[in-house]
C-alpha cells in the first residue's frame, strides 16, 4: 500500500499540484489545483496508484469500474485491470451524464465508481445515478484525491489515496478575484 508521503512524492515529481487562481469544475475558485492528468501520462505511475486504490476494494466481487470522462477514464481502466473487472466511462450528452459507445450495465453488476479528484462530488453523484438507472449496484467510490478533507458525503463508502483540504471560494467571495489575479479553468467540464 502506498502511503501519503510516497503519493505526494509521485505528484510532485509529475507536476500534479499547481499554485495560482483556478476555476474548478464545480464553479468554485481555489488557489491550488490538482491536475491528475499529469501523473496519468506515465503508465507505470498510473498503474502503481490505481493498483493501490484497487486494494481498498478487493474481495468485494466488483464486476465493473465506472468513471466520468475525461479525468477518470484511465483510472477506471487501471483499477478495473487490478480488480479483474470491466472498465467503462460516462460522458455528458446534452448536459446529462450517460453511458454511451455501447456501454451497458446489468442488474447483477457490482460497480465501483472512480474519480481523479473529488471536491464537491458532483460528477461522482451523477455517475452513481447512471449506475442505479441501469439497475446495477454501486458499492463504493474510489479517488486518487479527496480534496474535501473527508467532508464530502456521496452516500457510499469513499476511499481516496490522499485526503487534502484545499480551500474553495464561491466566485463572489473569492479573495483571489479581489486581488485581480487572472483565473484559469484547467478542468474538462464546462461550467
Amino acid at each position: 500500500m502506498l502511503g501519503p508521503e510516497e503519493i505526494m512524492t509521485i505528484f510532485r515529481r509529475t507536476g500534479v499540484l499547481w499554485e495560482g487562481h483556478f476555476i474548478l469544475s464545480s464553479g468554485l475558485h481555489a488557489g491550488r489545483y490538482l491536475q491528475c492528468a499529469r501523473v496519468l501520462q506515465y503508465p507505470e505511475e498510473a498503474s502503481k496508484l490505481c493498483s493501490a486504490l484497487a486494494e481498498h476494494f478487493g474481495g468485494q466481487e466488483i464486476t465493473a469500474v465506472v468513471g466520468p470522462a475525461t479525468g477518470a477514464i484511465i483510472i477506471a481502466y487501471e483499477v478495473a485491470r487490478a480488480l479483474r473487472a470491466r472498465a467503462l466511462f460516462t460522458e455528458r450528452e446534452e448536459g446529462k451524464m450517460t453511458l454511451r459507445r455501447g456501454f451497458c450495465l446489468e442488474p447483477k453488476d457490482k460497480v465501483l465508481v472512480v474519480e481523479d479528484v473529488i471536491t464537491t462530488g458532483g460528477s461522482v453523484k451523477e455517475v452513481i445515478e447512471v449506475v442505479k438507472d441501469w439497475g446495477a449496484t454501486p458499492v463504493g467510490v474510489g479517488a486518487l484525491v479527496d480534496r474535501s478533507g473527508g467532508k464530502v458525503d456521496l452516500g457510499l463508502p469513499l476511499k481516496a489515496l490522499l485526503t487534502m483540504e484545499i480551500e474553495n471560494y464561491r466566485p463572489e467571495e473569492c479573495p483571489l478575484c479581489r486581488q485581480g489575479l487572472p483565473a484559469v479553468k484547467p478542468g474538462s467540464r464546462k461550467i
